[in-house]
């Protein structure tokens, strides 16, 4: 991509976001286009960034999660941002291992549920 900027417009359709979505995440420093007047450029960091954000969305990360996590980049480097990365991933994926049992036993009461009805649906025949 080079030093190729993406127009407000561009980055939308790029990320599939709404432009409401876009304001967002510049209102709470996710993303800092570059401003000529009233447009905004996006950058190759801002891409990145953005390309960032929708994996972490992707993965139930909260944006508040994603902030501060992108800030250890700009604060600490890019070794702390891994390292922090790790840390976070591996309580995320508890959640999501909580989420799946949660699920998992949802589906079997909503199984045992329906077979009771059906049963009694096939008693009702008789």
């Amino acid at each position: 991509m080079g030093d190729e900027r993406l127009s407000f417009k561009e980055m939308c359709a790029r990320f599939d976001v709404t432009p409401r979505t876009l304001r967002y995440y510049e209102y709470i420093e996710l993303l800092s286009p570059e401003r000529e007047g009233r447009a905004r450029y996006y950058t190759p960091r801002d891409v990145a960034r953005m390309t960032l954000i929708k994996r972490g969305r992707h993965f139930g990360f909260s944006l508040e999660e994603m902030r501060q996590w992108l800030l250890i980049r700009d604060e600490q480097g890019s070794e702390a941002q891994m390292r922090a990365w790790v840390e976070i991933a591996t309580r995320q994926m508890g959640k999501l291992d909580a989420q799946i049992a949660e699920l998992q036993e949802a589906r079997a009461d909503l199984e045992a549920l329906r077979d009771e009805v059906a049963a009694s649906l096939e008693a009702k025949k008789d």
